[in-house]
C-alpha cells in the first residue's frame, strides 16, 4: 500500500466531537432514524437515540453495560425508552426509577446528558479509530470524571486512539506523565511536548498532576 493511500485511510477514520449544547434545542433532542442515522455516532450527539436503539437490538449485553455507567453516575436512571415512529423516526426518551412518566433528554441535567453521550461514544460496539473531543470534562461531576478517564482508557486499551483537548486539572490527574501533551504558543509558532514521568516522580508522590499543573510546576499549558 502506498503511503498516501494508508495516510488517507487513516484520515478517514478520524472523527470528532462536540456535545456542549444541551440547551432545549439541542442537537440531543432531535429525532433520528433507526436505520439511516444509526451508522455511526454523529459530531454533536445527535442520533444518539437511534445508536443506543442499535446498540439495544444488535448488542444487548453492551446495552446493559452502557445502561450501569450511566445509573453509577445517576442513580435514580432507569433505562432508555424507545417508541419508533411509523416513519422509522425515534427520540432520546428515558424512564426514572421512582417514576412511570417518560422523560426527555431536556429533563436531564447539562452534565448528565453530556456524561450519557460521552459513555455511549466510548462503549459503543462500533468504535472508530481515532477520537478527538473538546473539554468533555465541562459540566461533569468529580466522579463522572473519574469514570470518564476511565472510559477512555477502555477505549485506548480496544485501539482506539484518543485524542482529548482539556483544561481540567481532575481530568489529568487519572491519567500518567507519558499520556499527557502540553501545547504552547508564542510568536515563534506552536510547541507540543509529552510529560515525563521521570522528571516528575519526585513530585508524583505527593502531588498528581492536576495539583502539578496548578501549581505550575508541571511544564508548558499554562495561561500567559
Amino acid at each position: 500500500m502506498r503511503r498516501v493511500d494508508y495516510i488517507k485511510g487513516y484520515i478517514s477514520q478520524i472523527r470528532k466531537f462536540h456535545f456542549h449544547d444541551t440547551g432545549r434545542r439541542s442537537p440531543f433532542t432531535a429525532d433520528s432514524h433507526i436505520v439511516n442515522d444509526a451508522y455511526r455516532m454523529y459530531e454533536h450527539g445527535e442520533n444518539l437515540a437511534a445508536i443506543l436503539y442499535r446498540i439495544q437490538r444488535e448488542k444487548p449485553m453492551a446495552y446493559r453495560r452502557i445502561i450501569r455507567v450511566i445509573q453509577s453516575v445517576a442513580p435514580y436512571f432507569s433505562d432508555f425508552y424507545f417508541q419508533p415512529t411509523e416513519a422509522d423516526m425515534v427520540r432520546l426518551q428515558w424512564q426514572d426509577k421512582y417514576s412511570s412518566m417518560i422523560y426527555g433528554p431536556t429533563d436531564l441535567s447539562d452534565g448528565t446528558i453530556r456524561f450519557i453521550a460521552l459513555t455511549v461514544l466510548f462503549m459503543q460496539p462500533w468504535l472508530p479509530r481515532v477520537i478527538i473531543i473538546d473539554e468533555p470534562e465541562l459540566g461533569l461531576h468529580p466522579v463522572a470524571i473519574e469514570k470518564l478517564s476511565g472510559l477512555i482508557k477502555m477505549a485506548a486499551q480496544k485501539g482506539t486512539q484518543v485524542i482529548v483537548a482539556t483544561q481540567s486539572a481532575e481530568l489529568i490527574s487519572n491519567f500518567e506523565p507519558e499520556d499527557v501533551l502540553t501545547v504552547n504558543q508564542n510568536e515563534d509558532g506552536t510547541t507540543i511536548n509529552r510529560l515525563n514521568s521521570e522528571e516528575l516522580a519526585h513530585w508524583l508522590e505527593d502531588y498528581t498532576l492536576g495539583d502539578l499543573w496548578k501549581q505550575n510546576i508541571m511544564k508548558g499549558g499554562q495561561p500567559r
